[in-house]
């Protein structure tokens, strides 16, 4: 099945609740993910879904008047490296470029925990540079990382 843009807010909740579910090692905090549910399913989404299973998602939120974030995304650990997170990230990508001029993305910074160090390079892979590390951003033992990507006006 395509990638679709979901607007039902409940279909948002259930499909992030799922994928995240399944992700423990980025996703881990109760609270923090309950929280990441809550706010997706009110951001623009797009998900991959296959028969009644959910493998994918990218939400985005805005950040200025110039730029976007992915807020959150995740894809099935049984789905990693097969090319899903590069086609949901386009879709996004392709709607944030009519609307803003940069893309951001919030990471735990490199060198900490190598589950962080590979969506760095996933995220480097799509465009993306490094703006800024945030040591205290978040607490002591995840420095924020900043990466930025300009985007190319639709």
């Amino acid at each position: 099945m395509p990638i679709s843009f979901v607007k039902d807010r409940e279909e948002k909740g259930k499909c992030v609740r799922e994928i995240l579910l399944d992700l423990p090692e980025w996703f881990g905090l109760p609270e923090s993910t309950e929280k990441y549910i809550e706010e997706s399913s009110k951001l623009p989404l797009w998900c991959e879904k296959r028969k009644e299973e959910y493998l994918g998602f990218i939400t985005l939120s805005q950040t200025s008047e110039d730029t976007a974030e992915i807020y959150c995304m995740g894809i099935k650990k049984d789905y990693h490296h097969q090319g899903l997170g590069t086609k949901l990230f386009k879709e996004a990508e392709g709607y944030a470029a009519k609307h803003y001029k940069y893309l951001q993305v919030k990471t735990v910074d490199e060198g900490h925990y190598s589950i962080y160090d590979q969506t760095i390079c996933f995220y480097e892979s799509l465009g993306f540079s490094r703006l800024e590390v945030f040591p205290n951003l978040w607490d002591e033992w995840n420095p924020c990382l900043v990466l930025v990507k300009k985007l190319e006006q639709k």
